[in-house]
């Protein structure tokens, strides 16, 4: 009998994931037939105690809120990518060592360059939440100027313009009120909760650039319906979601490239459902 390779996603709450149907998609495309993918509801007290409590049989997990900074302390090394944000989304298990990645950021990077994104002048972020930092991340790989965040408070703005320091980013903030002027920007990435920007899709330009809104259900946003509507880039939060999946599976399985056109049709797919 083959002996079972073990991954899962873990957080708080975790019933809506689609990252099972991801990396399902995924094994079953590169012919992984042992591998299994399953989902857990973990909080910050319960991740140390499940670390803990698994054995040689698993070879990764996928971290989503409240997790991405609760794990730290339960780490024995992490990447670079992943200590810029002080944020691990990614954690692979090999010989007893746990290694935590954060796959966001360039996962938000290959988005934005499948949609023909690769190199902006300025761009605007709406939100500040722990989101908004690894959209920083990925904009410094691709913003050449200045990035403005419209926040909710002089507290968040703060918080970005330090985020902005770490990451060599040239953070602007402004009042949330204001947040109608940053969609001039060439790119603007949105990273509030579902229903944040809903009234701002009457604030669309004419001839809009680039918006990369993060959520992914309920899709399109009126935002997103509104920008692609005056014929502007859209990328969402699938297509983020696909690509930090497909350097997820890369990692904990070994195995490039990954099927990322199986895993986005799996991801459609289960969407699709859910709607019905």
């Amino acid at each position: 009998m083959t002996e079972r390779t073990r991954a899962a996603v873990l957080g708080s709450p975790i019933a809506h994931s689609l990252s099972p149907v991801l990396h399902r998609a995924a094994y079953a495309e590169l012919g992984l037939t042992e591998w299994t993918y399953d989902r857990y509801e973990v909080d910050e007290d319960g991740i140390g105690p499940f670390l803990r409590s698994l054995g040689r049989e698993w070879a990764g997990l996928s971290l989503t809120m409240p997790l991405k900074r609760a794990v730290l302390p339960f780490l024995d090394e992490i990447s670079h990518t992943a200590a810029s944000v002080e944020a691990v989304n990614t954690v692979v298990l090999t010989d007893g060592r746990r290694t935590g990645d954060n796959t966001d950021i360039p996962g938000m990077v290959a988005a934005l360059r499948e949609r023909g994104v690769t190199r902006v002048e300025e761009a605007a972020v709406l939100g500040a939440g722990a989101t908004a930092s690894s959209a920083l991340a990925a904009l410094a790989r691709i913003c050449s100027g200045p990035v403005t965040a419209y926040v909710r408070s002089e507290d968040r703005a703060r918080q970005m313009r330090g985020w902005g320091e770490r990451l060599g980013v040239a953070v602007r903030t402004a009042p949330w009120a204001e947040a109608a002027r940053g969609l001039a920007a060439p790119l603007v990435v949105a990273t509030t909760p579902a229903g944040t920007t809903d009234a701002l899709a009457a604030e669309v330009p004419a001839a809009p650039g680039a918006l990369f809104d993060v959520l992914y259900e309920p899709w399109p946003t009126p935002l997103a319906a509104a920008w692609s509507g005056r014929g502007g880039t859209v990328v969402g939060g699938l297509d983020l979601l696909v690509h930090q999946a497909v350097l997820q599976v890369e990692q904990m399985t070994g195995r490039a490239p990954a099927p990322l056109a199986a895993m986005r049709a799996a991801g459609e797919a289960a969407l699709a459902t859910r709607a019905a």
